[in-house]
């Protein structure tokens, strides 16, 4: 008996968390997956969208959780496409903004799998919106910079360049540095960074239970720590945190 054709991954970026925030294209890819291999930071409740007899696969990553490794995740998407089945790797955010993405279409193209990529709202954008601020504005900021904030400035498998970031005029948006958010706040501080710059942390945008903590770089970590502040969340650096006091009502 030939071999099944293989099918096809669909990378789906699910945006920050909220259903109304999923592209139409990634609510359609959900609607004819035969697989769905989800992250734990997807909008959950469109999942309900998929057909009956989707076989759903959870492969989140949880911080001090359950985790799943890249490798099995990688080995999962070929292993399903190669039964001709039509998988949806349904991501939070962008796929390709800090995602993984690219090493997933990596994966699946070095096993002859057909690749298809339909972008996510990213985090670094929506999240910081919800929290009413824009990462932009006329007269303060005609830049933002998104970095990792997995590792702190003075780790030496940093490739950030913080001394740049800390001397320039543009916003500063980091993912993934709740941990390191004081040896963050410090380092730039120490790299020329004003530590009355504002600054405000967003905890859980786009999902029930949002926070929105406002400070400076000198003090946003302890304030941070005082509000329980857990991931997933980002920070903002910059002057345009200072333009609104409070998030923008819902309507």
């Amino acid at each position: 008996m030939s071999e099944a054709a293989p099918g096809r991954v669909i990378l789906v970026g699910g945006g920050p968390g909220d259903p109304d925030l999923l592209t139409i294209g990634g609510l359609k890819a959900l609607r004819r997956a035969d697989v769905v291999l989800y992250d734990h930071l997807v909008p959950l409740e469109s999942l309900d969208e998929v057909r009956p007899g989707t076989v759903l696969i959870d492969v989140g990553k949880i911080p001090r959780g359950p985790q799943t490794t890249q490798e099995d995740i990688n080995a999962l998407l070929v292993e399903h496409a190669r039964t001709g089945a039509t998988v949806v790797r349904f991501k939070g955010g962008d796929a390709f903004v800090f995602g993984r993405g690219s090493e997933e279409w990596q994966a699946c193209a070095a096993a002859g799998i057909p690749v298809e990529v339909i972008p996510g709202v990213s985090s670094a954008i929506a999240g910081p919106a919800l929290a009413g601020i824009p990462v932009t504005h006329r007269g303060l900021s005609q830049s933002f910079t998104v970095v990792s904030g997995h590792v702190g400035p003075d780790h030496p498998g940093s490739l950030v360049d913080w001394t740049g970031l800390a001397t320039g005029s543009g916003t500063i948006v980091i993912l993934m540095g709740v941990a390191n958010l004081p040896e963050i706040c410090a380092g730039l501080i120490a790299r020329g960074l004003n530590p009355d710059t504002p600054a405000a942390i967003v905890a859980r945008a786009g999902m029930p239970g949002s926070q929105r903590v406002t400070g400076t770089a000198a003090t946003l970590p302890a304030l941070a720590a005082a509000a329980g502040i857990e991931p997933p969340a980002l920070t903002v650096i910059g002057a345009v945190v200072g333009l609104f006091l409070q998030p923008p009502s819902a309507g």
